[in-house]
């Protein structure tokens, strides 16, 4: 079962390190699935923004979709992107989060791309 809060904090976390360039740490954090640092900061130059914290200084998953029959659980998130440019923009973070005992879901960065 899906705990909003602790996901919440755990996309909070992945967007407060993109704000930060924080690429080779987000590297590590999932693992290395998915993308990579250098594909991380390309996605970022290549939008020409600058990103930063939504209002509040959380990030909210914009959609939430249920892996079925997936173990241990696992869903498909989106995040919207904020840029001090636009505020909320067309840059979206595509995780995939599993269940874990943690105090954060383990997370794979899927994609960072203008939606």
């Amino acid at each position: 079962m899906l705990d909003e809060g602790k996901l919440v904090n755990t996309v909070t976390r992945v967007g407060e390190l993109l704000v930060r360039g924080e690429y080779a740490t987000l590297q590590a954090l999932t693992g290395s699935r998915r993308l990579t640092a250098d594909e991380m900061r390309a996605a970022v130059v290549d939008y020409g923004r600058t990103l930063t914290l939504p209002p509040g200084g959380r990030f909210t998953p914009r959609s939430v979709v249920d892996i079925e029959e997936s173990r241990p659980e696992r869903w498909s998130v989106y995040v919207d992107l904020w840029t001090a440019e636009e505020g909320r923009s067309d840059l979206t973070l595509e995780l995939t989060v599993s269940d874990s005992t943690g105090e954060f879901y383990e997370v794979a960065i899927d994609d960072l791309h203008v939606l």
